[in-house]
């Protein structure tokens, strides 16, 4: 079979100048707008453009297709959410499992916020996790809850913090994006965030008291 070739998602071009930097900026305040007044399957460069005011040639010197600007939309939501997340975890004011179920609860609530986002994504056939950029995303990730776990869990070999990083980034992950598919309320999306947080929780208290 014939293997399905990967949209080009890295841009273009980084802008250099101010005016340049606008331009890119008035194009994903505009893609923003688009997506949620048009929804994920109308979705193309050519609205973003109208939308922004702008042409499309002008689109095109930065974003090279409507997956790249898509998954830039992404990536900057996931960095924001992981910003927040590695603040929440490195606030030594509070318990470690304080913190960790804080932070699922973000994430999740994050995650409800960019749901459409992830469907427009899917729609556009953009499946990006094997894409540098989003390995990089990942590998942030994973710093920032391997810190958490040399505090959480000093006892522990660095390859048992490892695999309990990766665990709880991949169950929070798995049944976040489950969960805000369905389109729940915030209040329901807060529930399993909660149920979620005392898995999590417990996992890493057995792992600690090992």
């Amino acid at each position: 079979m014939r293997k399905r070739r990967q949209p080009v998602i890295s841009p273009r071009k980084a802008p250099r100048q101010a005016r340049s930097a606008t331009l890119v900026e008035d194009v994903l305040e505009a893609a923003v707008r688009v997506l949620a007044r048009e929804g994920a399957r109308r979705f193309t460069t050519v609205r973003v453009a109208d939308e922004a005011g702008v042409s499309v040639g002008s689109l095109y010197q930065y974003f090279p297709n409507k997956e790249a600007l898509l998954f830039r939309l992404q990536a900057d939501e996931w960095n924001e959410t992981l910003g927040i997340f590695e603040e929440i975890l490195a606030d030594r004011k509070q318990p470690p499992l304080a913190r960790l179920r804080r932070a699922v609860v973000t994430f999740f609530r994050s995650e409800r916020e960019e749901a459409e986002l992830r469907v427009a994504l899917d729609d556009a056939g953009a499946l990006f996790r094997d894409a540098a950029p989003a390995r990089a995303i990942v590998e942030r990730a994973m710093g920032i809850v391997g810190a958490f776990m040399a505090e959480a869990l000093p006892a522990q070999s660095l390859a048992r913090r490892t695999e309990a990083a990766d665990f709880v980034l991949t169950s929070m992950s798995a049944i976040a994006e489950k969960v805000t598919a369905r389109r729940l309320t915030r209040r329901e999306v807060d529930a399993w965030a909660s149920s979620c947080a005392d898995l999590l929780c417990h996992y890493v208290e057995a792992l600690a008291l090992r």
